[in-house]
């Protein structure tokens, strides 16, 4: 698939997406995009470099992964020539991480026009829930 708008990643591959995001805060915390779609994006990041100073993943990189994997999702829902700005986001966080790294899933709740809300479940290998996400983005052209 090749990419018509280098501003929304919707006809992009996940190599391409990965590529959008060099020299980002997703690319400096490791996050990887294993799956993309406008209605579920995977992607995983390592707990290694994301601790706080106890040694468990720190949850604002839990929310870092939460927003990165819902936006790129709305951007995708969004379309040609238009933008997922965030507007609001929450977590709570159910476990901690230590080593390893940590999957998410953001799974689309509402895709309207203007507006995308995801649902972004965030594990540990062993497949235990470490966070649990929403995410809304308003949708606009870019």
């Amino acid at each position: 698939m090749t990419q018509t708008n280098p501003a929304n990643p919707a006809p992009a591959g996940l190599e391409v997406l990965s590529g959008m995001h060099e020299g980002t805060l997703a690319q400096r915390m490791g996050i990887e995009f294993v799956e993309a779609g406008p209605d579920r994006v995977v992607g995983r990041m390592p707990v290694e470099g994301n601790t706080q100073p106890y040694g468990l993943l720190h949850g604002g990189a839990s929310v870092v992964l939460a927003e990165s994997l819902g936006s790129v999702a709305a951007a995708i829902h969004a379309g040609p020539g238009r933008i997922a700005v965030g507007i609001e986001i929450n977590a709570t966080h159910h476990r901690s991480a230590r080593s390893g790294y940590v999957t998410g899933v953001a799974t689309k709740l509402h895709g309207g026009r203007t507006l995308a809300t995801y649902d972004i479940e965030i594990t540990d290998e062993q497949g235990r829930r470490v966070c649990t996400s929403r995410l809304t983005c308003m949708l606009r052209d870019s």
